[in-house]
């Protein structure tokens, strides 16, 4: 894969997100540094297990979800409610409210 097309976020999650009102067109994958990982609560990895940095003292949740490259729009659709779900059981567990 080109670094490129490695920096672009998915044409379809990018519509499964905007049906839910978020504009994550502008995004792009973004690597953790210490200055996160000191600021963070909760480190969430989604698929990289083993291979993360590790910070000591954080609590760290690595979700294992369905990669949405070359899917369809009702194929992302269920990932996108699953990380849903997540995030506010992760919300919960912090007792946080989410914001709309």
């Amino acid at each position: 894969m080109s670094r490129h097309l490695w920096h672009r976020i998915n044409r379809v999650v990018v519509a499964a997100m905007a049906e839910e009102g978020f504009d994550v067109s502008q995004g792009y994958p973004k690597p953790w540094t210490d200055e996160i990982a000191r600021v963070a609560d909760v480190i969430v990895s989604m698929g990289c297990g083993d291979a993360c940095p590790i910070y000591p003292g954080k609590r760290y949740e690595d979700w294992v979800l369905d990669d949405p490259s070359g899917l369809s729009i009702e194929a992302v659709r269920p990932i996108r409610d699953d990380i849903r779900g997540r995030v506010e059981a992760l919300l919960a567990t912090l007792e946080l409210a989410p914001v709309s």
